[in-house]
């Protein structure tokens, strides 16, 4: 029993260091404006190879990282440090949060405009 609790949690362990990894692969590419095609060429590994990571399906060796460190001009540590996998995490909730407030001010006034022309007959908008 103590085997299996200990092997769950070295697969939940494992899950998140990958989820971390992939998730700040592609932050820091698109931070410094590189497609998954521009990093291959430069870390001289093919772009099914960078997609495959990013999408946490399969796992660089230490060749291959020290070719992504290299290529994309940062520390190792960078590649697994949970603080930018949040950053981004933040960042997409806020993106999301004022997508939807967008949203839902323009429908309001689109409903105040409908509203406005039943009243009166008169469209707001064309004025």
């Amino acid at each position: 029993m103590k085997n299996e609790i200990e092997a769950e949690e070295k697969d939940i362990h494992e899950i998140y260091i990958r989820k971390i990894f992939a998730r700040n692969l592609k932050k820091i590419r698109g931070d410094r404006h590189m497609s998954q095609m521009d990093l291959a060429s430069v870390a001289e590994i093919s772009t099914n190879f960078v997609s495959e990571i990013e999408n946490e399906k399969k796992w660089p060796s230490i060749e291959t990282l020290a070719k992504l460190v290299k290529a994309l001009g940062v520390e190792p540590y960078d590649l697994f440090s949970p603080e930018i996998m949040l950053k981004t995490n933040k960042a997409e909730m806020l993106k999301t949060k004022l997508s939807g407030l967008i949203t839902t001010v323009v429908n309001e006034s689109i409903d105040q405009n409908a509203i406005y022309v039943s009243e009166t007959g008169k469209d707001k908008s064309k004025t």
